[in-house]
């Protein structure tokens, strides 16, 4: 069952689940309750799966923004127990979370992610048909922190464009989730992304290949 989560014990499930999936042992990466309960009253999304028995085995939260006037829904994280992930658990809190976030008035859902964790490309095009609109270098004003911010159009979600116009190959490190790549590889692709989205083209889709992956890419529309 994929549901909006409420009340302190489940929030605090949530908070566990979200730390042990990213593996955070310090306390300043910990994830309050009390934040996830004050984001689900005001226009935020937390969202949990759980089993019959009521266990969470997976969670994301997210909140409300505002660009340009534009409202959107930004998700924060998106985390799934280690024996769950692969079944489409993922996908099925996207989308719970798509939902939530429409009855604020959000037509988009924005969210980060690593360029250099194949997987996780691969499920924002290939699977949700979200789009990379913007390079974000140290985005968490640390080193080795570049994202990629995606959006997705939630009035027509998994619809994706056939234009290309544009194609980079990467050289990446077998594409797993929190892969590490050589500081010589994620500074070649930070210099390649800079100049496709300096260009005007958004990333739209990733064909993994052994040991690399091309990033596609189209003019902006």
């Amino acid at each position: 069952m994929v549901r909006e989560l409420d009340g302190m014990a489940e929030w605090t499930a949530a908070s566990a689940l979200y730390r042990e999936v990213f593996g955070y042992a310090e306390p300043e990466w910990g994830l309050s309750p009390r934040l996830l309960a004050a984001l689900g009253e005001n226009g935020g999304t937390v969202i949990g799966a759980l089993t019959g028995d009521g266990t969470l085995t997976g969670f994301c939260y997210g909140f409300t923004g505002v660009e340009g006037g534009e409202i959107y829904h930004y998700s924060q994280a998106a985390v799934v127990r280690a024996g769950a992930q692969g079944t489409g658990l993922g996908r099925l809190l996207k989308y719970a979370q798509a939902a939530v976030a429409q009855r604020t008035g959000a037509r988009t859902m924005r969210w980060t992610f690593d360029p250099y964790a194949l997987r996780n490309a691969h499920f924002n095009f290939a699977v949700l048909g979200a789009t990379g609109i913007r390079f974000l270098p140290d985005f968490y004003r640390e080193p080795g922190t570049d994202r990629v911010l995606v959006s997705w159009d939630l009035t027509d979600a998994g619809q994706r464009s056939s234009r290309r116009t544009a194609k980079m190959v990467v050289s990446a490190v077998a594409g797993e989730r929190f892969a590490a790549p050589e500081p010589a590889d994620r500074a070649w692709l930070r210099r390649e992304l800079l100049t496709q989205f300096a260009a005007g083209r958004c990333l739209v889709d990733v064909v993994r290949q052994p040991g690399r992956a091309a990033y596609e890419f189209e003019a902006a529309a």
